[in-house]
Order: C-alpha cells, then structure tokens, then sequence
C-alpha cells in the first residue's frame, strides 16, 4: 500500500461521511476524467461502466474483458489527482478479485451490483470486496448496489418494493459497505424513507436527465452521494450529434466551444 493510496481512501470515505453531498460526474475515458476533474468543485471522481463498454463497442453487462475494463480505469487513475471510484458491475465473477485488481492500480472505491441474486450470496460479494480493502490497508468505499427499486415487477406495490430496497441495503451496510446505491429511486417521499431507514449519510443515488431531484434537495433529504452514470457520455454524444446536425445543415459548430484538450 502508498501513502497515496490510504489518503485517496480517506478523503473518498469522508467525502461520503460529510453532510455536504458528494457529486459525481462518471467519467470513460481519458479526456472526460482530466475535464471533470479540471472543472472547480470536483473532489474525486467515478468510472462509468457502461460509458467504458461503450467507448470500444461493447454493450453493457460485463461483455467488455475485464482486463480491458482496468486497462482503461489504471489510465483514468494515473491521469488525475483525486481519488477514483470504478464500477465493477457485479465483480465479473469473483468480487473480491476483481477489487484486489481494482485496489491494485490505484482504485479506493467501487460499485457493486446485487443483480437481485439471493441475499446471501450479494451479501457473501460485499463481505469479500470489503476484505480485499482491508488486505491493501485501506477502508474500501464500497458503493453497494441494489436492483430492487429497478428490478422490481410491474405492478408491484411500492411499499413491498420498499421494503425489499431497506432489507437488501441494511444486510449490505451490516456487511461492512459504507454506503448503498439504489437506482431507480427518484420519488422525494420515498427517498426520505429509504435515507432514514438507512441512517445519515447512507444512500447514493443515479441523477436522471429530466427525472431526478436537483442535487441541493437531495443533500437536504440527507443522501451522501449522488452519481450520473452513462448520462455524462450521453450529454456529450447529444451535444456531439447536434453539432453535427447544425453543421450538416449549413450552420457552423457552437460558438461557446471551448478547448478543453
């Protein structure tokens, strides 16, 4: 373990303890994490799984190699100053190897998705994640993932939905996670339930273009981080098109384009 390391630990576990919330914008490659990590206010950053498939043409799901995967998150990693956090989707296979990998190339923090498996064996996934940290001699910052708000059947009443989304993050933060990342909860009233169910500073969610919360009302409602997955890549693949769009249609590209490469 370096120095670097356990201090890019620290600062990501407080910056996730602090009532202040933690805004992440999910980066995929290079390019993307030097801008974001430029842009004032930024203080660490998170891999965008999806957004790194993407970039070399692969659909989500763990269908890009993992040994690609890191290869793209170790450049991210040596690229920045600040502490990195890497979606490793469900651990592609083995959670706690694929952290020690992760660990390895400079990574203090992850996502782990529970897919909705048996609770047992999510739970089993978080245990050995955690314990790779503490083989490194760090606190890993694991972002613990449940489906069960994403997943659950239509029609299912929400409060049986609830239910579910607190006994999966509860097992989870029982396991030693420090925070529980539950996409597909947007409702104001429901994520003040889920975040006191869980204890301050406990729940991270996903903002959803044109859905979500602003961010300033979700650090009122006590939720420690909140993350924009694939939709940063999206921002820039729309403002990409419409450029293109404009420029194919006799206009010129945006005045308000900057060089930021």
């Amino acid at each position: 373990m370096t120095t670097d390391l356990a201090t890019h630990a620290r600062t990501l576990l407080d910056l996730h303890t602090a009532p202040e919330l933690l805004v992440l914008a999910n980066v995929w490659d290079v390019v993307s994490a030097q801008v974001v990590a430029a842009t004032p206010g930024t203080r660490a950053l998170a891999t965008a799984s999806h957004s790194i498939a993407s970039t070399f043409g692969y659909p989500d799901g763990e269908r890009i190699p993992l040994d690609l995967h890191l290869d793209m998150v170790r450049r991210i990693v040596q690229a920045v100053n600040v502490p990195v956090s890497m979606d490793m989707e469900a651990g592609y296979g083995h959670a706690g190897d694929t952290a020690r990998r992760a660990i390895e190339i400079g990574v203090v923090g992850g996502n782990l998705e529970d897919q909705m498996k048996p609770l047992n064996e999510a739970v089993t996934a978080v245990e050995a994640v955690m314990a790779a940290g503490r083989e490194a001699g760090i606190t890993f910052v694991l972002n613990a993932r449940t489906d069960a708000a994403l997943r659950a059947a239509p029609g299912t009443a929400r409060a049986d939905v609830l239910a579910e989304v607190i006994r999966r993050g509860r097992a989870f933060l029982d396991a030693g996670a420090p925070v529980v990342f539950v996409p597909g909860l947007t409702d104001r009233q429901e994520i003040a339930e889920v975040a006191d169910a869980f204890g301050p500073q406990k729940l991270t969610l996903i903002s959803v273009p044109g859905v979500s919360l602003p961010a300033r009302d979700l650090e009122a409602l006590g939720v420690a981080r909140l993350s924009t997955g694939p939709f940063t890549q999206r921002v820039a693949l729309t403002a990409l098109q419409d450029a293109t769009t404009e420029l194919l249609a006799g206009g010129t590209l945006p005045a308000s384009t900057r060089a930021l490469n």
